[in-house]
């Protein structure tokens, strides 16, 4: 699969295709006012990924990225696990906490210490910023800092779809990158998402996605299937999901 074009911010441990990037601030300053319009469309999808009160009760989150790591994160604690094989063979397992940025790694069930602990632990958080949003991108619209508008009407394959645009406040890694998002006006889930990269050069055009196979996963809605709009139709797919009220405590501690 050949990247998206980004600038490099996950080390070769960790790379796969340099994709958009989570939202993540606790606070932000303050933006242009609510365009109503678009945080209709928003509630609604919302509402049909099973609601603002079902989101929050949902604790523990696995999946696997692209066939590449595997994640387990802990959405009420910050606790978080990723673990893979990197590109030269080596099985790496990094345990931390993204609020404190504390945490442990193993390379090769070896533990690792000093200024490798500290990489391992940032391409550990890098991994997650990527990853989640192309698991949840759908429940961030109204992140702090996001910038939600209305971008019109469109019918793609006779449906027709309210489409949203997302901008960024000074959050995230890469706040100069825009999206778009094609709400489908019949059942209110995202079946698209366009993405405009910072480090894309203006002139470039957004890469369309499609987002397929939506199902429930405890009493959220989630899509695992990832297909590139256009001639290469290069698929990503989330695997291994599962949405779960506990796991094991060796999740936390052992490799």
């Amino acid at each position: 699969m050949r990247p998206i074009l980004r600038r490099s911010l996950i080390p070769a441990l960790l790379l796969l295709a340099a994709a958009p990037l989570a939202r993540l601030s606790a606070q932000a300053p303050a933006g242009p006012g609510p365009d109503a319009k678009a945080d209709a469309v928003a509630a609604q999808l919302l509402d049909a990924l099973g609601g603002q009160k079902a989101w929050d009760n949902t604790h523990y989150l696995h999946w696997t990225f692209a066939g590449r790591r595997t994640h387990t994160w802990d959405k009420w604690t910050g606790q978080h696990r990723v673990e893979g094989t990197d590109k030269e063979g080596h099985k790496y397992v990094m345990i931390e906490n993204l609020n404190t940025k504390d945490g442990k790694a193993w390379l090769d069930g070896k533990p690792v210490e000093g200024e490798a602990l500290k990489k391992m632990l940032e391409n550990a958080y890098g991994a997650w910023v990527n990853d989640t949003y192309w698991l949840l991108m759908p429940y961030k619209m109204k992140d702090p800092g996001v910038h939600l508008t209305y971008a019109g009407e469109d019918t793609i394959d006779g449906k027709a779809y309210d489409k949203l645009h997302l901008s960024f406040d000074h959050v995230g890694l890469t706040p100069g990158d825009e999206y778009w998002a094609w709400i489908n006006k019949s059942t209110h889930l995202m079946d698209r998402w366009a993405f405009h990269l910072e480090s894309m050069k203006p002139e470039e055009p957004a890469s369309p996605w499609d987002w397929t196979g939506w199902q429930r996963f405890g009493k959220v809605m989630l899509a695992p299937h990832r297909t590139q709009v256009g001639a290469e139709a290069r698929k990503l797919e989330l695997g291994d999901i599962a949405v779960s009220d506990s796991v094991p405590a060796s999740t936390w501690t052992a490799p």
